[in-house]
């Protein structure tokens, strides 16, 4: 275990993290949802890599009842908010690496807020190719040019919640290009006007930004930042 992947062990990421975000699952699993539907993919199987909590496919229960639901992350405080959605909903978790324990190819894999916090995002998409048909990401945007400008989102972010490293979105979908994924689709999530986890500062910059998007989406987000991406994509053959 090394020292990056030792917050997750040793409780300092709760420490930062109270509540483990709970409050976006409804929003990320709806995003989910919607983009599976409007790509008319209904999977049998859906496992969610470094699923936190377990609350996003608690919500994703709802839209799909007779799906098999897995979850995997390596933190034991995680582990700690399985129980109750073990039991009610039959979503079985795993607590551990993912490459190293599990066995099954699943129909469709979520990643959601996750390569940006591993040592090598690389190494970690490639080896992920061979697990499962789809694959959705969801990717916090934190590049822009005011955060560049001020520094200190960047460093809070790393600090708070453990992005290594920072995407815009093209770097992301390149990324996910070059590891071997072909993109079926991206869209912007509107996290900085919609999310439920806004923080007081991103809802005073909700009125800028919504200006600067209606401008022109990619360069508002460019220059004031405040999105996140939600990519469905699959292993180039």
């Amino acid at each position: 275990m090394n020292e990056i992947e030792t917050r997750y062990i040793d409780g300092s990421y709760l420490a930062e993290n109270k509540d483990w975000d709970r409050r976006d699952a409804p929003w990320k699993a709806a995003h989910v949802h919607s983009i599976l539907l409007d790509n008319k993919i209904n999977p049998i199987s859906m496992c969610d890599v470094g699923c936190g909590s377990g609350d996003v496919l608690m919500h994703l229960r709802k839209s799909y009842p007779d799906t098999a639901l897995y979850g995997y992350d390596i933190s034991p405080q995680a582990a700690l908010f399985w129980g109750q959605h073990n039991k009610e909903l039959g979503i079985e978790f795993q607590l551990g690496n993912f490459h190293e324990i599990n066995r099954i190819k699943y129909d469709v894999l979520l990643m959601l807020d996750v390569f940006e916090h591993v040592r090598d995002p690389f190494s970690f998409l490639e080896h992920s190719r061979q697990h499962a048909i789809h694959f959705v990401f969801h990717i916090p945007l934190d590049l822009s040019a005011g955060t560049i400008i001020r520094s200190y989102p960047l460093t809070n972010v790393r600090k708070k919640v453990g992005h290594l490293h920072y995407y815009t979105k093209d770097l992301a979908l390149s990324t996910l290009r070059d590891v071997g994924y072909e993109v079926l689709e991206w869209r912007y999530t509107g996290a900085s006007l919609n999310s439920p986890n806004r923080s007081l500062k991103q809802q005073l910059a909700s009125l800028p930004r919504r200006l600067a998007y209606t401008v022109n989406k990619d360069f508002g987000v460019r220059l004031l930042g405040g999105e996140t991406l939600l990519v469905l994509a699959r292993p180039l053959s």
